[in-house]
């Protein structure tokens, strides 16, 4: 009966320790979700703050100018005293031929880089050559503007003579070859991610390698791809460094590469240089072509999430 006594006293006092040391840890532990949910809430709030003032200065712009002529008139200029026009459509036009261009550049090098990695690279390559894309992706992307305008845009007018300094191709370019990282890095991921016995099972059908990462790997990872080239193109949607140094300030409506152009973002920062006073037309102006570009990028998210669920392997 004394050593049962003795046992229980001898649990209670390491109980009671434990208890003592670990009371920090279990502070922690409680602490941990409410600062996740807080985080959560302020990342909530914030959104919900950028809507919200997109939306009411929106109004007062569209108060003004008509919905109608803001999605339909083919004219841009928001700086004319006298009569200025307020057409939406070359400044989109201006946003999809960059977007258009940088993807002809970045999936198929992205793609061939990300087969690469997955497929054929040793682990030792695949170690020095990560690095090297999270580099290219780290850069700033005015250097990355600084670039088209001064090296690409020069090498471009020795091929084309009669391009002009300012033109969509340049930065299109530029922009394509910034999101490379993006496009190789997350198709990478999704590649690897397919089991190796569907690569061994092909391999052992007397499939080469290349037919097996085009007709087995691939296929397997193709929502994750697809995902991948849906986020790059909002990325390089909503770039303004780039296209705001090397585009030009010209809001055109072409789809002709070597014409000087003038995207949304470019735009933007052209406004709030100072060109807008406060509670002018077009300081509102800066608020709708936002809320534009806030409502492309929003599709594009949605589009990448809905291919990503609808073409999602289990294995």
């Amino acid at each position: 009966m004394n050593r049962t006594n003795q046992n229980e006293s001898i649990a209670e006092i390491i109980e009671r320790k434990k208890s003592k040391s670990n009371w920090l840890g279990n502070f922690i532990e409680k602490a941990i979700p409410v600062v996740l949910w807080l985080a959560a809430v302020i990342s909530i709030l914030t959104t919900v703050g950028i809507i919200f003032t997109l939306l009411k200065e929106t109004s007062s712009f569209f108060s003004e100018v008509s919905i109608l002529q803001f999605i339909t008139d083919l004219n841009w200029y928001p700086f004319f005293e006298a009569d200025p026009e307020f057409g939406i459509l070359p400044l989109l036009s201006g946003t999809l031929l960059v977007a258009v261009i940088a993807m002809f550049v970045a999936i198929p090098f992205g793609l061939a880089t990300a087969i690469y990695l997955s497929e054929y690279a040793s682990e030792s390559v695949r170690r020095s050559i990560k690095p090297i894309l999270e580099v290219l992706a780290g850069i700033p992307t005015i250097v990355y503007g600084y670039f088209a305008l001064t090296f690409v845009t020069p090498l471009l007018q020795t091929i084309i003579p009669d391009l002009p300094f300012f033109n969509a191709l340049s930065p299109g370019i530029v922009v394509g070859i910034m999101i490379i990282p993006m496009v190789a890095s997350l198709s990478e991921d999704a590649m690897s991610a397919v089991p190796n016995a569907m690569r061994e099972g092909a391999l052992a059908l007397g499939s080469t390698r290349l037919e097996v990462a085009l007709k087995v790997v691939l296929p397997a990872a193709l929502s994750g791809v697809i995902a991948s080239f849906v986020l790059a193109i909002s990325r390089a949607i909503g770039e303004t460094m780039i296209v705001t140094i090397a585009g030009g300030s010209s809001p055109t409506l072409t789809f002709d590469p070597t014409d000087s152009i003038q995207t949304m973002t470019a735009f933007i920062v052209q406004a709030s240089l100072g060109d807008a006073s406060y509670g002018s037309i077009i300081y509102f102006s800066i608020y709708a072509v936002g809320i534009t570009l806030f409502i492309f990028t929003l599709i594009i998210n949605m589009i990448a999430q809905y291919i990503s669920k609808r073409f999602r392997e289990s294995y």
